[in-house]
């Protein structure tokens, strides 16, 4: 089982603001939904709420509080310890790390692979980050080249990178 991490970057690695997505693309929204449906998908409890509280159909949906209650449709974890226990017990192929920024950060360290939608839409009043991609621990793997949203007219890249191989 792997740990891969799917997130949508602008500039400066702004992926949120005031708690949400800055941003509406179609393409990647059926980008995530392609590459998710059928997986289990882990969030932390500010990613939950801009869903709505919501659990996103046909996936399994994981929520990381130390203090949220049970919803219908969820897991409720307490950390994201978890995963790495999981690893080893799971049949599942891989599992998705969808956000926020705490999460991201907690987890890229053991992640195996990054799907990462480019845009350099400018955002004022960023608040939430993505780590900072370390090149030399990660290899890009495909690369889709520019795509034109045909709804909102941005521009996006889809990248996949891999963890370098310890030989």
């Amino acid at each position: 089982m792997s740990i891969s991490l799917i997130a949508a970057i602008g500039r400066n690695n702004v992926i949120g603001r005031d708690g949400g997505m800055p941003w509406h693309i179609s393409e990647d929204l059926k980008h995530f939904k392609k590459i998710t449906v059928g997986h289990t998908v882990v969030m932390g409890r500010r990613t939950w709420e801009s869903l709505g509280c919501k659990p996103l159909p046909n996936r399994r949906n994981i929520v990381i509080s130390g203090s949220m209650p049970l919803a219908s449709g969820i897991e409720v974890r307490h950390d994201a310890g978890f995963l790495e226990q999981y690893r080893g017990n799971s049949c599942e192929e891989e599992i998705f790390i969808i956000g926020g920024g705490q999460l991201y950060g907690k987890t890229i360290g053991i992640a195996d692979k990054l799907y990462i939608t480019e845009t350099d839409i400018p955002i004022e009043g960023a608040d939430t980050f993505f780590p900072k991609i370390d090149l030399k621990e990660w290899d890009c793997v495909s690369n889709s080249g520019p795509i034109i949203d045909g709804k909102s007219g941005s521009t996006v890249v889809f990248k996949e990178y891999e963890r370098h191989r310890q030989h």
